[in-house]
């Protein structure tokens, strides 16, 4: 993976829209809980990404201080051997100190060369450190989106359980006005008063027929007295 298709892929992640796709989703909460899980799988990549990255700057900062401290150390050594040779020439000994000119020269020509590398690599080490910024700024934008996006998500679950307990509520104060359970109680206790009245009734007739026996039996023991006095008079006379 290129710097700058990890660059993009951060750039394009922190910069989406949550808004607009949640407008566009038929089921919001699904919706959020694919895109947590892709901003997951996203973040941990480009992490693994920028690590890689950042390690490759670390290495090219070692080599350039390297590079910068072997220029310094083969000065040294140039200096050295140029002061040797200026001391076996005041000495008369011209061929040692020519060979130790030379040496001076090879540690010269050392010099050079790891100057020279580590001025080329300062240009590249800059952009680098620009683009690993970049990166740690992407991924800190795409964390923020992601803690976003499960704030949202919490909040839309606590939203939709609290809507579909109303419903439920709703759907039995329907029902209950539905059956009306009242009016079937008014039905039954009209019921009950009707076969209470037949009851009633009942009684006051069997109350009635009780009383006309006992008159007839009244008016029986009248007759009799009646023929009793009537015996007693004819007996009499």
């Amino acid at each position: 993976m290129t710097k700058q298709t990890i660059l993009g892929r951060v750039t394009q992640l922190a910069k989406a829209n949550i808004n607009a796709l949640l407008d566009q989703a038929e089921d919001p909460q699904k919706m959020l809980d694919q895109l947590i899980r892709d901003y997951t799988d996203n973040i941990r990549e480009a992490q693994e990404a920028v690590a890689t990255t950042i390690g490759n700057l670390r290495m090219l900062e070692q080599d350039h201080q390297e590079d910068r401290d072997a220029a310094v150390e083969w000065g040294g050594k140039a200096l050295a051997a140029s002061r040797k040779a200026d001391e076996l020439r005041a000495d008369g000994s011209a061929t040692e100190a020519d060979k130790f000119d030379r040496l001076a020269k090879v540690a010269l020509g050392r010099q050079l060369r790891c100057e020279k590398e580590a001025k080329a690599a300062e240009p590249v080490i800059a952009s680098q450190t620009e683009i690993v910024d970049r990166l740690r700024t992407g991924l800190d934008r795409m964390e923020m989106k992601l803690a976003d996006l499960r704030a949202r998500r919490d909040q839309l679950v606590a939203r939709a359980t609290s809507a579909q307990a109303e419903n439920r509520m709703m759907d039995a104060a329907r029902s209950i006005d539905v059956l009306d359970p009242a009016g079937e109680l008014n039905r039954f206790e009209e019921k009950v008063r009707r076969e209470e009245a037949r009851v009633l009734g009942k009684q006051e007739l069997a109350a009635s027929s009780l009383d006309a026996q006992f008159e007839e039996l009244d008016g029986l023991g009248d007759a009799a007295e009646v023929e009793a006095r009537l015996a007693a008079l004819k007996a009499t006379t």
